[in-house]
Formats: C-alpha cells, sequence, structure tokens
C-alpha cells in the first residue's frame, strides 16, 4: 500500500482536525493544514498534493493547474462556489461534496432566525439590557399560524424546513422550477412561480446555491415585490442577496426584517452599515454548526478522499463527466 500520499486542507472552521487525520492515517496519507489558506501558499503546497480538502477557501483554477498529482478535491460543507469545479474536471480532478449533513442545524437556524425576527427577541434583548422595558418598539407583531412561508429551492435542507414551518402554522410554497408540483405536494407544500412566491409570502427563505444565475437573485426589484411586513432569511449563500439593496430595504421600510446567517463579504467590514439597524438579525455563518454536525462532516470528506484513493466511487461525484475523460488522474475508479 502506498504510504506517501499528502492532503492540503486549506481552512477548516472547527477547534480540531484530529478526525480527518485520523481517517487518512487508515492508508497513511499525511494531512497537511494550510497556514493561511490564500492562494499564494497553496500554490506552494499545490504540486506535492495528492488531495485537497476545502472549507470556504478558494480553490481556483492556478492552483488546481499546479495541482499535478491531485487526485480529488473535496469541499469541506455542500456549497461548491468556491471550488472551480470546471478548471478541476479539465484536468482530470475528482471533486466531492458532503449534500447530507447539518441539515437539521441548518433547518433549525433558518426557523430560529424566522421566529427571532418575527418575535423580534434579538430587539427586544438589545433593549432590555440597556435598560428599556418597552414591548412596543419596532415592527408591530402579527400571529404566525395562518401566514405563508416562502421557500427557494427544493433540496435536503428545504424539504427539512417544510414539517418545522407547518408545526408553527405557516402554509409553505416552494419555488423551484425543475421541481415536479407533484413532489412538491407530497412534502406538505404548494409550488409557486417566484414572482408569485415575492407577492405573497410573509417570510422567505433560502435554499438555493449560488450560481451565476442566482447571484443577486434578491435586490432592488424583489424587494420593492415583497410585502412591507415581510421577512427574508438567508441560511445559504451571501451572494445571492444583493447586500446593498437589502440595506436600502431595510432602512426604507420596504420590508420589515432580515434574518443572516450568510453575507456577501464574511467578515464583514467594520463598517457595515447593515449590522446597525435593528431590523436585521445576523449570525456568524453559523448555521451548519453542532457537535455531532462537524463530526460527519470531517470524517465523510476525509473518507471520500481515502475512496479516490485507494480506487473506491464515493457516493458524491459532482463531476461525473470526469470518471469518463481519458485524463482521470484517479485511474482505479474506472473499472
Amino acid at each position: 500500500m502506498q504510504n506517501d500520499w499528502k492532503i492540503l486542507i486549506t481552512d477548516y472552521a472547527w477547534s480540531s482536525i484530529e478526525p480527518e487525520r485520523q481517517v487518512l492515517a487508515e492508508i497513511g496519507a499525511e494531512l497537511i493544514a494550510a497556514e493561511t489558506g490564500d492562494e499564494p501558499e497553496l500554490l506552494t503546497f499545490a504540486p506535492t498534493m495528492d488531495g485537497i480538502l476545502t472549507c470556504w477557501k478558494p480553490v481556483r483554477e492556478p492552483v488546481i493547474a499546479a495541482a499535478e498529482k491531485c487526485q480529488i478535491i473535496g469541499r469541506l460543507g455542500i456549497g461548491l462556489d468556491n471550488i472551480d469545479v470546471d478548471a478541476a474536471t479539465e484536468h482530470g480532478i475528482v471533486v466531492t461534496n458532503v449534500p447530507a449533513y447539518c441539515i437539521d442545524e441548518v433547518s433549525d437556524h433558518a426557523m430560529g432566525l424566522l421566529l427571532a425576527c418575527a418575535r423580534k427577541i434579538s430587539r427586544f434583548n438589545r433593549a432590555t439590557r440597556n435598560g428599556i422595558w418597552e414591548q412596543n418598539i419596532g415592527p408591530e407583531m402579527y400571529r404566525l399560524r395562518g401566514k405563508t412561508l416562502g421557500v427557494v429551492g427544493f433540496g435536503r435542507i428545504a424539504r427539512s424546513i417544510v414539517p418545522k414551518a407547518k408545526g408553527f402554522g405557516l402554509t409553505v410554497n416552494i419555488c423551484s422550477p425543475r421541481t415536479d408540483p407533484a413532489l412538491i405536494q407530497q412534502h406538505g407544500a404548494q409550488k409557486v412561480s417566484f414572482p408569485e412566491l415575492l407577492a405573497t409570502s410573509d417570510f422567505i427563505t433560502i435554499h438555493t446555491p449560488l450560481t451565476p444565475e442566482t447571484r443577486y437573485m434578491f435586490s432592488y426589484t424583489e424587494f420593492r415585490a415583497m410585502k412591507p411586513t415581510a421577512y427574508l432569511i438567508n441560511t445559504a449563500r451571501g451572494g445571492i442577496v444583493d447586500t446593498t439593496a437589502l440595506t436600502a430595504a431595510l432602512r426604507d421600510g420596504e420590508i420589515a426584517g432580515a434574518g443572516l446567517d450568510v453575507l456577501e463579504t464574511e467578515p464583514p467590514e467594520q463598517n457595515e452599515e447593515l449590522l446597525t439597524l435593528d431590523s436585521a438579525v445576523v449570525t456568524p455563518h453559523a448555521a451548519f454548526i453542532s457537535e455531532e454536525s462537524i463530526l460527519d462532516l470531517e470524517v465523510t470528506a476525509a473518507t471520500y478522499v481515502v475512496e479516490v484513493l485507494t480506487g473506491k466511487l464515493p457516493e458524491t461525484v459532482v463531476n461525473p463527466s470526469v470518471l469518463e475523460q481519458p485524463n482521470l488522474r484517479a485511474k482505479s475508479l474506472v473499472k
């Protein structure tokens, strides 16, 4: 068995990478942690790496081109917007992600942000801590039961949120153009168009990937189309929402508020106006976190690396066309 494989981890959002290290050690692979994860550093490591694991740091074409031995780039997460998948495919590299982790965590967090907005929990907390014992601050509050939740996307997390929202008495509408309406109905929701979702929703929660098509999906026009009493919830990707437009919509009262776990720039600039608005509830890209979900993520992502290096096909290859290419690096995957 080969015992000199080297795997680079560009960055991670947890305290220890020992679970990854233990999984990789089973095949004698060494895990090397980058210090900054910035592209110049990654370029120095890339030529000798057999695999790359990345959380949030970008792995773009220059790094991929320099990684002449690399067989797999594994995303420590679900979204793929920080990996140049096309470049990886062109160079014969398998790309994986972990789409089945943190489903409960993110859907719970989305509901938590919804409740924090609807019940003004963060606003009341700030006021109380500042010596203000007052119920009549901020916008009027309305009963949740009977209101409408619009969900953008219908992946695992979006499906998970449906029963949770219905448990609070919310009617759930789904905007997912490629999804069969019958499948949505089987989950207790209704399919609607994007304009209808904007016009009818009391809350909108985003659960779609960041792609060229979804970038700035919510901007000036969309906020003007929403109810002035509506709230936007985003636990997906910050780039789906135009921050400047959202800030203006909140400042001008075009919508009632927003609950955000993700921002266009993370961490935000210290003078970010959005963070000064009482109508915005912001958490630090933490929706995915639980002790259980992080361990699942670490072990699964590292296991996919082991599988590729040892000739086993991982469950989630996001660029399956690479398996048919003559330049596939992981030749043992082809039987």
